[in-house]
């Protein structure tokens, strides 16, 4: 009897949320309650005014606590710096404290926040938590599913601080300080019509990512489009590039391919 039933939730879960699993951003929905997700996301950037490659390597967990709380963990690594090496960790939680579900449609609104640690040096005015600058994150994410298509939206306030080793944040206390917004939509392409939780599922996806620092007034808007393939309901891998569209804070390597392979292990504890 348990397999019939984990096959059938698992088959409403897919139906109803697999494009809104973005690549770039969180949604307001969470993962499976009692389930551990295993990701590895994977950046190649282009430096701006160089040949070289930056490659940062982010391995991370996340947990299903409850269907309202999840909690996560990222590593992170790079060869920026000539050599490949490990450069921090950040602590992730999300709480979702509003849910309107109904017949293939749902609007959910969650609160987030992300705590980050880094060692590797200051080289940008962007700030960025995952994988570049010690700080925190905190904001507000809304989600509005219809159908076969999601749309989510998220803004947050980021700070960041020095990073260790003696990397002093050289920018100026007052613009270490960004409000972060995002609009993010997917659209289920395939299957045409659900039949079993084991089709493979294809979703495409188009995000807009923009930062403003609140001392300078300096900005940059980038725009996402990734492709997702998911299987048997558990496994996803996330094909997308990034480039930015305009602004003008100093990044170094704003634009590149990303690759994201997660996995999901259901009703674990």
């Amino acid at each position: 009897m348990k397999k019939p039933l984990l096959a059938a939730l698992l088959f409403l879960s897919v139906a109803a949320q697999a494009q809104e699993l973005f690549s770039m951003t969180e949604p307001a929905s969470n993962m499976a309650a009692r389930s551990i997700a295993f990701r590895v996301d994977n950046f190649v950037m282009d430096e701006i005014n160089s040949a070289k490659i930056n490659y940062h390597l982010i391995p991370g967990i996340r947990v299903g606590v409850s269907k309202k709380l999840m909690v996560g963990s990222s590593a992170f690594f790079s060869n920026r710096l000539a050599q490949f090496k490990a450069e921090g960790a950040s602590f992730y939680a999300k709480y979702r404290f509003l849910s309107k579900d109904a017949v293939q449609q749902h609007f959910r609104m969650a609160a987030f926040g992300m705590l980050s640690f880094n060692n590797s040096d200051i080289h940008q005015e962007e700030i960025n938590l995952y994988g570049h600058n010690t700080g925190f994150e905190a904001g507000l994410v809304a989600t509005q599913l219809l159908h076969k298509v999601a749309m989510s939206s998220t803004v947050s306030f980021a700070r960041a601080s020095d990073n260790g080793n003696n990397n002093k944040f050289i920018y100026g206390l007052q613009n270490s300080r960004v409000i972060n917004f995002s609009f993010s939509a997917g659209k289920l392409m395939l299957p045409a019509q659900y039949k079993d939780y084991r089709q493979t599922n294809l979703n495409l996806m188009l995000e807009l990512l923009a930062q403003i620092n609140t001392g300078s007034g300096k900005y940059y808007t980038d725009v996402a489009p990734s492709l997702q393939l998911i299987f048997n309901s558990a496994s996803r891998i996330d094909i997308g590039y990034k480039k930015q569209v305009s602004g003008n804070l100093l990044r170094t390597a704003p634009n590149g391919f990303f690759i994201r392979i997660d996995h999901n292990l259901f009703n674990v504890f």
